[in-house]
């Protein structure tokens, strides 16, 4: 969605509710996982595009600009990171489902050091590869929205502290408008809501707590 808003492309959208993925859209997407991007090409052929990182790339090549560097060298950097996003949103989700304290601290040590490595690899920002935001940036946003959720539900988790720079690139994603549009307005409220009906664990306690405040 990022990168659709980026690129000023146009496009339709519907949302499918995963507990119950309905036959049409399972006909589309072969493992059954959102996104999937149904595309007709300027010659009328169609296809379905799934996994977000080749979705990315696609229009990122069919359109003007570009969103990762055209060096090989720097372009092969970017999509190592693209792929560590993957590891750190796992830590993320992990946060919400720790059933205590003794479960939680591990994952917080994992988060940890993923996020020591970003602050080394960020160079004068405000994104990740510089001035303009990239793919790179694309893909670490669910994780990086969701970690600040975290740290608003349990402040100690202080994740960004002593991090400046993640903390800048975060603070400079969520100001860009094609952030806003990616998603649903209520996702916060839902995001919640879903901690506190489905994990079960040590953080849907705080989040029942701030969802029913």
């Amino acid at each position: 969605m990022v990168t659709l808003q980026e690129k000023g492309v146009a496009f339709d959208i519907e949302y499918v509710d995963l507990r119950n993925k309905p036959d049409w859209f399972l006909a589309l997407s072969p493992l059954g996982k959102v996104p999937a991007l149904e595309v007709t090409d300027d010659d009328g052929q169609q296809a379905v595009v799934f996994e977000s990182v080749v979705i990315n790339e696609y229009l990122d090549e069919v359109t003007p600009g570009r969103m990762l560097p055209e060096a090989p060298l720097p372009r092969a950097r970017a999509r190592s990171f693209i792929e560590f996003s993957n590891a750190l949103l796992r830590d993320v989700i992990g946060l919400t489902g720790a059933k205590d304290e003794e479960a939680l601290a591990p994952v917080v040590d994992r988060l940890g050091t993923k996020l020591d490595r970003l602050e080394g690899e960020i160079g004068e920002g405000p994104f990740f590869l510089g001035e303009a935001m990239s793919l790179v940036d694309a893909a670490f946003l669910p994780a990086l929205q969701r970690l600040a959720w975290a740290n608003d539900l349990y402040p100690e988790l202080a994740s960004y502290r002593g991090r400046p720079k993640v903390a800048g690139w975060w603070a400079a994603l969520a100001t860009k408008e094609s952030v806003a549009k990616s998603a649903v307005p209520d996702l916060r409220q839902r995001f919640e809501t879903m901690i506190a009906r489905d994990r079960g664990g040590y953080q849907s306690l705080i989040g029942a707590r701030v969802t029913s405040a």
